[in-house]
């Protein structure tokens, strides 16, 4: 692909109080066109992702229009994008067709979004459109059903705290996996711990402080077998990217701009519960890896969606790093962290960088874009040419609704 990430902006991750959507955009277009050497009206189109301001805040519509309003634009079109947690992804796909088409030279993708709300109850409303409220009895019966080989023990199920359904749902994943090929409790608060020691060394990070193994087994109880710290926060934030073609690379500082070598996006649900090998994130990666040339043994680095740390063991397995069923050994290895064979989430992941979900995709490919330069730091994969995303949202059947996996390769 012709297509480059020209520049990257994002903000700090967390609760932001006194901060609107609009002033989380602003913060994170800013630093992307700034790290682009460009201007607001050098850009010919802007693609906004947000998935749950309407359900918070009212804002239905022309969210973009507005979070951009004092961003010095010219009148290019602005679109508005929701995909629940894939929103940002689908905003950088959406940009990266406009550009390479021609329609423009530069385009902007933006992920926007404001979660955090006086009122927890309201916060978890935000989950509540991104599966199929019309059928949930039924829903939630395939759920249980799956997760039968595994049963909640009695004496967690009287220690459960409130939590989003979007918990039920990764729980009903773990527990068949676990039923399916022996994964432990153990081996996903392992994920969890290595993630948080990642998060150390990433000052955009919601929470910055390690947490052993064992302490993430005695923590807060959350949907059994997940306790607090190994699920995504509650976050605000935002984060965008300038994506552009050959005559906008001309542009910009070419030395500095990640190259895209493939950009695949597939809507799940249509998968039988037990035909794990065909899970939409395996179809995905696998057209991913044939656009680019390239397989899991060429990727340097991987950012993938952890809601829960179950979906890193998951998405290890579905993106070919290791055997379907081979998540938990690989996380006992240590081939993911940091100095490992294919670190996964050095920027700590959703559980401790943060989960604002409309800007999720691309908190993923300002991480990727910062490795693939090498300015991350102590946190940095000596080396790392080629970087792997993989983000997913909503829930479809037995699996994500919407699956992005982007490829990037380092500039030459």
């Amino acid at each position: 692909m012709d297509i480059w990430i020209a520049g990257v902006g994002m903000t700090p991750f967390g609760r932001h109080p006194d901060k609107s959507v609009r002033d989380l955009t602003e913060t994170a277009v800013g630093a992307a066109l700034a790290d682009a050497g460009l201007g607001a009206p050098d850009v010919g189109a802007a693609f906004f992702g947000n998935a749950v301001q309407g359900a918070i805040e009212g804002q239905y519509g022309i969210r973009g229009q507005i979070a951009l309003r004092d961003v010095p634009l010219g009148p290019i079109p602005i679109v508005n994008v929701e995909n629940a947690c894939a929103s940002a992804t689908t905003a950088l796909h959406l940009a990266i067709g406009h550009v390479q088409t021609g329609v423009c030279d530069i385009a902007l993708a933006i992920g926007a979004e404001k979660m955090v709300h006086p009122d927890s109850a309201v916060s978890m409303t935000a989950f509540e459109g991104s599966w199929e409220r019309g059928e949930r009895d039924r829903v939630i019966g395939r759920l249980t059903d799956l997760g039968l080989g595994t049963p909640t023990p009695p004496q967690a199920a009287a220690r459960e705290t409130p939590h989003s359904v979007f918990m039920d749902v990764y729980a009903a994943f773990a527990k068949w996996h676990m039923a399916e090929y022996g994964t432990t409790e153990a081996q996903i608060a392992r994920i969890a711990s290595k993630n948080h020691g990642h998060s150390v060394h990433n000052d955009r990070s919601q929470f910055r402080r390690p947490f052993s193994v064992e302490e993430i087994l005695g923590a807060r109880l959350i949907a059994w077998p997940f306790t607090l710290p190994m699920c995504s926060a509650i976050s605000d934030g935002a984060a965008a990217a300038v994506v552009c073609n050959k005559r906008g690379l001309a542009r910009v500082n070419a030395a500095r701009a990640v190259r895209l070598r493939a950009a695949v996006l597939m809507h799940g649900g249509r998968r039988a519960a037990q035909d794990y090998a065909s899970h939409i994130s395996r179809q995905a990666s696998a057209r991913a890896y044939e656009i680019a040339g390239l397989g899991p043994a060429d990727i340097d680095v991987v950012e993938c969606h952890d809601a829960t740390a179950f979906g890193e063991l998951q998405q290890s397995e579905l993106l070919g790093f290791t055997a379907l069923g081979g998540g938990g050994a690989l996380a006992d290895s240590g081939a993911t962290t940091l100095g490992g064979r294919i670190p996964f989430n050095p920027s700590g992941g959703l559980e401790s960088r943060g989960h604002p979900i409309g800007a999720t995709g691309l908190a993923q490919t300002w991480e990727l874009v910062t490795q693939l330069r090498g300015e991350a730091g102590p946190r940095q994969i000596e080396g790392a040419r080629i970087a792997l995303a993989e983000n997913g949202g909503g829930l479809m059947g037995v699996e994500e609704a919407a699956i992005g996996i982007t490829i990037y390769e380092a500039a030459s």
